[in-house]
């Protein structure tokens, strides 16, 4: 089984081919712009792929199940709402803002997982309704931005060892921890054969229902995490802070080359993929392209993306 799951993994060619991109990018920028290539703007590129990286990390998972979580964005939105508003500047609040906002993502994920397993519905319906839920919570709890964090918070967000951004850093060890959970563990290997026959994993004794619990508690955490991120980022939380970020989230997982039916990709091609996009997103800056354009690029990558992961798979069947 082990090696099954390596040879799905390594057929795919979206990891090189991101990593071809991103080397022609960076050729690109630097003949934009001389400070594009310097390595403070590599390391401001670094962190900002942070909340994306986190919130993609735990998407890939559910993709790979053969699922989908569009509930991120209203989640990342109550998460950082709530961080801020709970807190209000406090020094002495924040701690029991980020344990609440921590378990409340943890029963979203559970809520979401246990009603892809009861109700036997696409997990695309179930999480885009989830996702109306918290938003109009957030909505009735504050209709504007909501508190503050309290001082020295931002350093969540912007706080650098040696030049090293430390959050972005932690979080690239997040998804090597991850890469060694998919391929090491029983449980990671189960997500594959899950997203790759789900009738045949169920039948092959395989607890299917501990990896849909699993994948979808992990991305709503890796949502909240993000939520408090930002918060800390922007210094408050807003109802609508996260709107972007779930289209955003499926965007580096599918240009990574995870296939959106499930069973083959990785979190490799997730981060190569995340960077991309953030290096094309500072290049658009440096090349004084108006912000709204960075949307249009998200979902041209996603359609291409797409394409190609069917014609890809076709070829594998």
């Amino acid at each position: 089984m082990r090696t099954l799951i390596r040879r799905r993994v390594s057929s795919n060619a979206a990891p090189f081919i991101v990593a071809v991109l991103i080397a022609v990018l960076f050729v690109t920028g630097a003949n934009v712009n001389d400070r594009f290539s310097t390595l403070s703007n590599l390391l401001n590129v670094h962190q900002q792929a942070t909340g994306l990286a986190l919130v993609a990390l735990g998407q890939t998972l559910a993709v790979l199940t053969g699922g989908i979580d569009l509930s991120v964005g209203s989640l990342i939105s109550v998460t950082a709402t709530l961080t801020s508003g709970l807190s209000d500047g406090t020094q002495g609040g924040w701690d029991m803002a980020i344990s609440i906002a921590i378990a409340l993502s943890i029963v979203v994920g559970l809520a979401n997982g246990l009603l892809v397993l009861r109700l036997r519905v696409h997990p695309l319906i179930v999480t885009l309704g989830m996702g109306a839920v918290l938003q109009g919570g957030i909505l009735y709890y504050a209709n504007g931005p909501a508190g503050s964090v309290p001082d020295g918070f931002d350093a969540l967000a912007y706080g650098r060892y040696a030049n090293v951004p430390v959050t972005a850093t932690v979080v690239l060890l997040l998804y090597g921890c991850v890469l060694y959970f998919m391929r090491n563990t029983r449980l990671g290997r189960y997500v594959y054969l899950v997203g790759d026959d789900d009738n045949a994993a169920t039948l092959s004794g395989i607890p299917r229902k501990r990896v849909i619990l699993f994948v979808y508690t992990f991305s709503s955490l890796c949502a909240g995490l993000t939520g408090i991120y930002l918060a800390a980022q922007f210094g408050s939380g807003q109802p609508y802070l996260g709107a972007n970020y779930t289209l955003a989230s499926i965007t580096p997982v599918v240009v990574g080359g995870t296939i959106l039916s499930g069973g083959r990709g990785g979190v490799i091609g997730t981060l190569l993929g995340v960077y991309l996009l953030s290096m094309l997103n500072n290049l658009i800056n440096f090349a004084g392209v108006p912000s709204q354009y960075q949307l249009i690029v998200q979902g041209i990558a996603i359609i291409a993306a797409v394409c190609v992961n069917v014609q890809q798979k076709r070829r594998l069947a």
